[in-house]
């Protein structure tokens, strides 16, 4: 087969959706080395995707940013065309408008539809561009790929798309986060961050959904004395954590870091005593495998893809419930017999997200097409 991917997020994004795109593009690299895969962006790095998957590049003639955006969204349909694709596949929720009339298979991943499901997050011209894009391709699309059976509800929700043209196939993550940090490497990076050992972990840009706000008030009113580290981009939420950090004199145990780089990211999960993840909604959940496959607890959500995600694996708690959210955190931290079996189901539990079996069942999804 030839399959071609929309590749930009693999090649600009650092986190979220350009993890999905990397993950995919080098796991097919790996398990199905017979196939060819064609990488369309408009931008061009080797720094977050490595040399040896740029085999077969197409990017645009246009220099200018607006010729690129113009290029992704529609022009790259003529380069589509010329390359006889058996597949071409969306990897981060859109597909190119035009495509619809090409013979050749058409594929979208929907990550998740958060514009509409907490509309207040966006922009009001944001949610309409968002909207008309994602809608165009789900409507495209053969079939549609979604990360979580809440992103798929969530899809029949809002565009009104049909069942059996959903497919859920989980996402698997980096490698890196399986394998053992040397205990030197481990060492220099909580020296470079001034972190100390058995800390409480929370990965995800700093925004409302992510409820950060909750387990700064859990730690606080439970009394734990354990330091927290978050690990985001800051948005302007931080300035509310600020405030009650300032307030409640938390300054000396709280601990908020930035461009960590992926390597440095798994010494941090090692690390750490648990990681707690109560999102308020998610379309996967990626740090949640992240912890397990990386031999941490977890604490998540009760709702939505995070309980999906999560299982039995995690202790499950009400995302708006700090009460809840402390108990778990104490419970975690005061009961090491408990700590040791959530990471030992959190590894049995990290198989349904393991690279070879997503990239296995990706590869037949193709082949049934």
């Amino acid at each position: 087969m030839i399959i071609g991917f929309d590749a930009k997020r693999a090649f600009i994004n650092r986190s979220g959706l350009g993890n999905y795109s990397r993950d995919v593009i080098r796991s097919l690299h790996e398990y199905f080395p017979k196939d060819q895969y064609v990488l369309y962006s408009p931008e061009r790095s080797t720094e977050l995707l490595e040399k040896k998957y740029l085999k077969n590049v197409e990017f645009p003639k246009a220099k200018t940013k607006p010729g690129k955006s113009y290029w992704r969204s529609f022009s790259i349909v003529k380069d589509i065309e010329k390359r006889n694709l058996d597949i071409y596949h969306g990897l981060s929720n859109e597909l190119p408008f035009g495509i619809e009339k090409l013979k050749l298979k058409k594929v979208v991943t929907i990550h998740d539809l958060i514009f509409l499901e907490i509309p207040e997050l966006y922009p009001f011209i944001d949610r309409k561009i968002y909207h008309k894009k994602f809608l165009h391709s789900c409507k495209s699309a053969d079939k549609i790929i979604a990360t979580s059976e809440q992103t798929k509800s969530d899809i029949i929700k809002h565009f009104g798309i049909e069942n059996d043209r959903i497919v859920v196939i989980y996402q698997s993550c980096n490698q890196i986060f399986t394998k053992p940090v040397e205990e030197t490497t481990a060492k220099n990076v909580l020296e470079k961050y001034n972190l100390k050992n058995n800390y409480i972990l929370n990965v995800g840009t700093l925004e409302v959904r992510k409820n950060a706000l909750n387990i700064l008030k859990a730690v606080y009113y439970f009394n734990i004395k354990t330091d927290i580290v978050f690990v985001g981009r800051k948005t302007s939420y931080y300035k509310e954590l600020k405030e009650y950090i300032d307030t409640h004199k938390m300054n000396e145990s709280v601990h908020f870091l930035s461009n960590v780089s992926t390597e440095e990211l798994a010494a941090i999960y090692q690390n750490s005593k648990l990681f707690i993840y109560p999102s308020l909604y998610e379309g996967f959940g990626i740090p949640i495998i992240e912890a397990f496959s990386s031999g941490v607890p977890v604490i998540t959500s009760n709702t939505g893809s995070p309980a999906e995600i999560g299982g039995d694996a995690a202790i499950q708690v009400e995302a708006l419930n700090s009460k809840s959210i402390g108990i778990a955190i104490r419970s975690v931290l005061d009961s090491p017999e408990l700590a040791q079996n959530l990471i030992r189901e959190g590894k049995q539990r990290y198989k349904l997200f393991d690279r070879e079996t997503v990239s296995n069942k990706l590869n037949n999804f193709y082949n049934s097409l």
